[in-house]
């Protein structure tokens, strides 16, 4: 693992809603999730980043289909300049969004992406970032999934701990896969003319 020596510019808050993470259903580490993500949004505020809540638009009868109460993001949201809410239909955040346009109308270079689900939306949108030339931050003990059951013939139950490990390996090469969300810094978003 790597530490993110330089400061993001942006934190990318992903699927955070409340269907995933209260109630029966909610991910396995949903309590460790909702903290790490919390306390990421309150720094990224406080040193003037973009923070940027993704939130996916889910199929009709889905946990997160729109305008439900599990669609709701769970953290609340300061909309102004530097903080606003994407929505997606995809795994990847960058998939006919206006997030790329963003990032680059806001002088954005490094970025963090916390969130759900490890394996799908979280490491989608991290590969994205990375292709597109962003330094990319990807916390551990920020990004969580559910387990996956057990398919008899096949493979024995994985814990969700294991899958996000697992998702979150192949990006070390290109990204700042740290151990600790309190590891990631941030700096505010450049001016325009700033180099």
């Amino acid at each position: 693992m790597t530490l993110h020596t330089t400061p993001a510019h942006a934190l990318l808050v992903v699927d955070v809603q409340r269907a995933f993470v209260r109630g029966d259903d909610a991910l396995p580490e949903a309590a460790r999730l909702v903290d790490r993500t919390a306390d990421l949004i309150a720094r990224a505020r406080a040193a003037g980043a973009l923070v940027v809540h993704v939130q996916n638009d889910g199929a009709a009868g889905a946990d997160d289909e729109p305008h439900t109460a599990g669609w709701e993001l769970h953290h609340p949201v300061e909309a102004g300049p530097t903080e606003v809410v994407i929505r997606k239909t995809h795994d990847d955040a960058f998939q006919e969004t206006s997030l790329g346009a963003l990032l680059t109308a806001s002088g954005v270079r490094s970025l963090a992406v916390c969130g759900l689900m490890s394996e799908m939306c979280v490491q989608a949108t991290a590969r994205s970032a990375v292709a597109l030339g962003y330094r990319v931050a990807l916390p551990y003990d920020a990004h969580a999934t559910y387990d996956i059951p057990a398919e008899p013939g096949i493979s024995a139950a994985v814990p969700a701990a294991t899958v996000s490990r697992v998702a979150a390996w192949p990006l070390s090469r290109d990204a700042d896969v740290t151990a600790r969300a309190a590891d990631v810094t941030f700096t505010a978003v450049p001016s325009p003319t700033s180099p």
